[in-house]
């Protein structure tokens, strides 16, 4: 177990999670509705303080944390983008942020699994996991209801 595995870790849940606060911020600005706009800020919000929290453990074990998301997840906000001009609405910005909250989920999951993670490092990966599943279940909660409107 060494420091640089976990900050290596750490970092590839920095840059998903600051995706994560993008998609939202993006969604806050494309959505119709204010219920949904202000679910997505407060989201990017929170995940803010995810982020900082990771950052702060990087840099305890003398990481240099990522400040920065990937580029796939530009790609998929693009997507989102045609979709909602498509006519998709908010029902198209509210799922594809739940499918976005899929990925971050499932990137937590494979982190935490991880046997070669400090137990330290992987309090800090439970406790913003924590965030994540919170996320994760308001997104799927707005997508069944979406679909139950229809």
């Amino acid at each position: 177990m060494t420091t640089n595995h976990d900050t290596s870790k750490l970092d590839d849940l920095i840059i998903t999670t600051i995706d994560s606060i993008k998609g939202y911020e993006h969604s806050a600005e494309h959505a119709d509705a204010q219920r949904y706009a202000g679910f997505f800020r407060a989201m990017a919000g929170e995940r803010r303080g995810v982020v900082e929290l990771l950052q702060a453990q990087s840099v305890k074990l003398g990481g240099t944390p990522a400040d920065y998301g990937s580029t796939a997840a530009t790609i998929h906000r693009r997507w989102a983008d045609l979709r909602h001009a498509l006519g998709g609405g908010d029902a198209a910005l509210v799922k594809e942020v739940e499918r976005g909250e899929d990925y971050l989920k499932e990137e937590y999951e494979r982190a935490i699994g991880d046997e070669r993670t400090s137990p330290e490092t992987l309090a800090v990966m439970r406790e913003a996991y924590e965030s994540v599943i919170r996320g994760h279940d308001r997104a799927s909660h707005l997508k069944h209801e979406l679909e139950a409107a229809d």
